[in-house]
């Protein structure tokens, strides 16, 4: 079955039909989902989520965008929040330098302290990084991300970048954008990374693949994905869902 790897429903975007969404998922083959924290609420939020629903899982974690929220107490909050059998990965931890704020030096040490928080705690990590490609790799090195692994999400840089990531035991989240009739580069890195190290995502409730392109996503829309990796590939869209879903539980442990 499908294997969502990076979705947010505790989004406000899914307020009026969560349960019933989240409930249909198996039926729709939709195996599993891993909702992916990002703000201080969100990680209460995620870990509810994924007791209230068998084939549900989480990542704890503060996104870079978030990151001023950031205090010690808060790091050893999530650190005991992360013994929870549910919580699967730290994250969405990484560096998102499009906007001006906040502050890029912040950006980095909260991103390197929850990086040796996946260390310490021996769970691989879901990076968000966004026009930082060289500080990202620079600080996953520094801080030994190769010995817990991993994803660099909604992926977006060169197929050589996605290479090195994937030397370092990382695998490549590819969402909706590899339908966009735009999305020259991550076809590229679709096409030049093994389907091994792919994993199939959302991002929902954004990101939407063609035909749903600027409406709300969800993990339903995950057969356009798979189809058009199968296609890039010359694979068939089983071998696409078989593979990538070992992939997720390999990267989580499951």
């Amino acid at each position: 079955m499908i294997f969502d790897t990076h979705a947010h429903y505790d989004d406000e975007a899914f307020d009026a039909d969560r349960e019933e969404l989240l409930a249909g998922l198996p039926a729709a083959g939709i195996g599993q989902v891993v909702n992916i924290a990002s703000s201080v609420k969100s990680i209460d939020d995620s870990l509810a989520l994924a007791h209230r629903f068998p084939h549900v899982y989480c990542a704890l974690g503060i996104h870079p965008e978030h990151c001023a929220d950031m205090t010690d107490a808060l790091l050893e909050e999530i650190r005991e929040k992360l013994s929870d059998d549910k919580a699967l990965a730290v994250g969405e931890i990484g560096l998102d330098y499009y906007w001006p704020q906040p502050d890029r030096e912040l950006q980095r040490y909260w991103f390197a302290k929850q990086l040796r928080l996946a260390n310490e705690v021996d769970l691989p990590v879901v990076v968000h990084s966004r026009e930082a490609a060289a500080d990202t790799m620079r600080i996953m090195k520094e801080n030994l991300a190769d010995k817990v692994g991993g994803v660099v999400h909604c992926y977006s840089y060169s197929a050589d970048l996605a290479k090195e990531f994937v030397k370092m035991g990382f695998y490549i989240g590819i969402g909706g954008v590899v339908t966009f009739k735009n999305a020259k580069k991550i076809v590229e890195v679709a096409r030049e990374i093994p389907l091994e190290r792919i994993l199939l995502e959302t991002d929902c409730p954004y990101l939407a693949p063609v035909p749903y392109r600027g409406k709300r996503n969800s993990s339903m829309y995950l057969p356009y994905v798979v189809a058009r990796i199968a296609e890039i590939k010359g694979v068939a869209e089983e071998e696409v869902i078989s593979v990538t879903e070992s992939n997720a539980r390999n990267m989580y442990r499951l």
